[in-house]
């Protein structure tokens, strides 16, 4: 074990232990290194100065998840890594969301009446569970494969397609109760 290995399983018992100092120098040792890596997977130093603090928050939280294998290091570019594909896939559903919307909208043409068609798609879509809103927004609104939407997500191809057939049977279900003027 290197010297900085020994001082790094120190501090991670001291700071297991309760103490908040240990678990700082903890931070202020890794921080740099932390940060430059989620910059340059987010390519934007703000967002991997947001995700660098979200890191170190849930590895203070997961103290005891540290099992000794490998080193402290290794273990918070993990956490590190698993924030960074939680926050992109986020933004990607964000923006599938956007996307149908911007789409529904771009049909109608009396801004008014855009307005509601937005609203509601939103109605519609909040019928759904997330993985059902995610994979029908990536499927259908941005245009992505099933093979595509389950990379973007992180699940299986099988259930990109369950999710996709379960949120469209919801929203034919609902439309076809709900009464036309």
């Amino acid at each position: 074990m290197t010297r900085d290995a020994e001082v790094d399983a120190q501090l991670l018992r001291e700071a297991r232990g309760g103490s908040e100092r240990a678990f700082e120098a903890l931070v202020r040792r890794h921080q740099g290194m932390l940060r430059g890596f989620l910059r340059r997977l987010a390519g934007d130093a703000a967002l991997a100065d947001d995700l660098a603090q979200a890191t170190f928050v849930t590895a203070w939280q997961r103290l005891g998840a540290f099992d000794g294998r490998g080193t402290v290091r290794g273990w918070l570019c993990r956490i590190a890594w698993t924030r960074f594909l939680q926050d992109r896939r986020a933004r990607q559903r964000a923006q599938a969301r956007d996307d149908i919307a911007m789409r529904e909208a771009e049909t109608v043409t009396d801004p008014a009446l855009a307005s509601d068609a937005r609203l509601d798609l939103d109605r519609l879509l909040g019928l759904l569970a997330p993985d059902e809103r995610a994979s029908l927004a990536l499927c259908h609104g941005a245009g992505m494969s099933h093979a595509e939407a389950a990379e973007a997500l992180g699940i299986p191809l099988g259930t990109v397609k369950s999710h996709v057939l379960r949120g469209q049977q919801k929203i034919l279900a609902h439309l076809a109760r709900v009464p036309t003027p």
